[in-house]
């Protein structure tokens, strides 16, 4: 799009949600959102699935340009003109974009790009549980007995694109009732069901088996459980707010011999 450069123009609107990146509203005739990176491997990333998104259509922003080696790293995005859809129909009304999203394949396990490529889902959960105990090393019994219950599970499955943040506030809806996913920085190929585990952990469901589902088999919901404790770790290990940390132990701890 002629004229993105980056940088902030005048008369630019922040809209930066206390996240660690800034967000500008940049209005006009094709109005468009500028977000700048402290992370450049997020910010590729990001890139990555929203060109995807763009090239299939899915229920996203546009990617209008980006510079992921900048200083710093950005990324330009079509404004979506909505609001966030309500906490109590978050859940009904996430089910058509996340469908749409989950049937985009990819080429591999793990981050679209910024990061190790992985040729299994396996390997790319191992590469996760290793992040964990080198960061927390003191979850190294809780990553342990994960990482034995890993091995015994079927991962046999072929990538799809995941969202990996969903939350009230990342699905909105606009007044033509069109529902878009936002924030795609930590999006990754692998199996869906990761995404609904995830989400149990946002919504801080007491079990992941909550979830409102359909047609779910035994093995998804062995999958789904073990992908829900794998979250929590993920949390309890690395989340910089205290008290998504604390949250997230303590529920491992309630289920210390969880075993499938």
């Amino acid at each position: 799009m002629a004229g993105i450069d980056g940088r902030v123009p005048d008369g630019a609107t922040e809209i930066t949600t206390g996240q660690v990146n800034r967000v500008w509203y940049i209005g006009g005739r094709e109005a468009y959102v500028l977000k700048h990176y402290s992370d450049p491997a997020r910010a590729a990333n990001e890139a990555a699935a929203l060109a995807l998104l763009t090239h299939h259509r899915a229920p996203g922003p546009r990617l209008l340009d980006a510079d992921v080696k900048g200083q710093p790293a950005w990324t330009a995005q079509s404004a979506v003109q909505a609001q966030p859809v309500p906490a109590d129909q978050f859940l009904d009304d996430l089910a058509g974009p996340l469908a749409a999203v989950h049937a985009i394949g990819g080429t591999h396990f793990g981050r679209l790009a910024g990061a190790a490529r992985h040729p299994t889902w396996r390997a790319y959960l191992h590469d996760r549980l290793n992040l964990y105990t080198t960061t927390a090393p003191d979850l190294a019994t809780v990553a342990a007995a994960l990482r034995r219950d890993l091995d015994r599970v079927n991962l046999d499955i072929e990538p799809r694109l995941l969202h990996h943040d969903l939350q009230p506030g990342h699905l909105v809806r606009t007044t033509g009732g069109l529902r878009f996913l936002l924030d795609w920085e930590l999006a990754a190929f692998g199996d869906p069901i990761s995404d609904r585990a995830r989400l149990a952990v946002r919504l801080r469901l007491p079990s992941p088996q909550a979830l409102p589902a359909h047609r779910v088999t035994p093995a998804d919901r062995q999958r789904l459980d073990l992908y829900w404790r794998l979250h929590l770790l993920a949390d309890a290990a690395l989340a910089t707010d205290p008290a998504v940390r604390a949250h997230a132990l303590s529920s491992l701890l309630a289920h210390p011999d969880r075993a499938l």
